[in-house]
C-alpha cells in the first residue's frame, strides 16, 4: 500500500466521507494515515506535481498522460514522459476502463454502406453517424439515441427515452435542420430501416447509409462515443444503480461536458466545439 496513492486517494474523497470511515474502509489504521499524511506535507512543494493532481481531479481521473500534457503545455514547457512518470509516481492514471456492447437489429429496407469506414469529414455536418445505446442504470433501462459529427466528433442531436421505437428516432432527427447532400449513417436496426424514418430523412434531403449486418465496426464513431460515455460517467462514478433522473442528469452533463469541455487529441486537444470555433 503506496504512502502516496493513498495521500492521492485520500484527497479525491475529502469532504465526502470522514478520515476514520476511509481508513476503515482500506483498513488502515488512522495513526498510519496522519503519520503518512505528516510527512507527506513536509516535503516542498512541487508546482508541476500539484498542477497534474489538480487537473487529474478537475476531470475524474478521465484522463491519459497524453491529455494531461496536452493541458500542461498551455501554461509550461514539459515533457510528456515526465508528466508519465510523476502520474504513475503518484497513482494518477486514468481510472477509466472501456465497457463494451453490441447492438443488435432486424434490418428490413437497406440502404447503401456509402460511409465504407472514411471517418473523416471536411466541414461540420457533411457526415453523421447515429446509434442507440442502453442504458440500464436506473430505476428503469432508459435508451439515449445520438447523432454525431464526423467532422470535429461533436453531438449534434440527442434523445433519452424508455422505448426505442421509431418514434424515439424521429424525435432525434427532428432536432436537425434540413441537411441536402448530408451523408447520415446508421446500423440496420429496425427503427432505421422503417418506412416512416426513411421519408423523414429523405425529407431533411439526408442520404441514409447503413453498415454491412453485423459489423458494428462500420460505425466505430458513436460506438466509441457511446462507450466513453458509460465509461466515464457511471461505470467510472459507481453509478450502476442509481434513480432515474441521475440516469438522465448525468448523460446531459456529461454531452455538454464532452461538446464544450472535454479535449480530444485528434482535435489539436481542443474539445470539439472549440475546434469548430476556431475553424469557422
Amino acid at each position: 500500500m503506496s504512502p502516496k496513492i493513498i495521500m492521492a486517494w485520500m484527497e479525491s474523497i475529502r469532504g465526502e466521507v470522514s478520515v476514520s470511515q476511509a481508513c476503515a474502509w482500506i483498513g488502515l489504521p488512522r495513526a498510519t494515515y496522519y503519520r503518512w499524511k505528516a510527512a507527506y506535507e513536509s516535503k516542498p512543494k512541487d508546482h508541476i506535481v500539484e498542477k497534474i493532481h489538480e487537473l487529474c481531479r478537475q476531470h475524474k481521473f478521465r484522463y491519459g498522460y497524453r491529455k494531461i500534457t496536452a493541458l500542461l503545455r498551455r501554461e509550461y514547457r514539459i515533457n510528456h514522459k515526465r508528466v508519465q512518470q510523476i502520474m504513475q509516481r503518484e497513482g494518477l492514471q486514468c481510472r477509466v476502463k472501456v465497457k463494451k456492447r453490441k447492438p443488435t437489429g432486424q434490418p428490413a429496407y437497406i440502404a447503401e454502406n456509402l460511409l465504407k469506414r472514411q471517418f473523416q469529414a471536411d466541414a461540420p455536418l457533411q457526415k453523421l453517424v447515429t446509434d442507440i445505446t442502453y442504458l440500464p442504470f436506473g430505476g428503469k433501462t432508459l435508451y439515449l439515441s445520438s447523432i454525431l459529427d464526423l467532422y470535429n466528433g461533436e453531438v449534434v442531436a440527442y434523445s433519452i427515452a424508455d422505448k426505442q421505437d421509431t418514434a424515439f428516432v424521429l424525435d432525434i432527427l427532428g432536432q436537425l435542420p434540413d441537411l441536402p447532400g448530408t451523408i447520415l449513417h446508421s446500423d440496420q436496426g429496425s427503427v432505421y430501416t422503417s418506412q416512416a424514418y426513411q421519408e423523414a430523412v429523405k425529407g431533411k434531403g439526408i442520404t441514409m447509409s447503413m453498415s454491412r449486418k453485423g459489423t458494428p465496426a462500420d460505425n466505430a464513431p458513436i460506438e466509441s462515443f457511446h462507450s466513453t460515455l458509460k465509461s466515464e460517467t457511471f461505470y467510472l462514478e459507481g453509478l450502476t444503480c442509481t434513480t432515474t433522473a441521475i440516469v438522465v442528469q448525468t448523460v446531459r452533463d456529461y454531452i455538454t461536458y464532452y461538446n464544450s469541455i472535454r479535449i480530444q487529441t485528434k482535435l489539436n486537444s481542443q474539445s470539439p466545439v472549440h475546434y469548430r470555433q476556431l475553424a469557422a
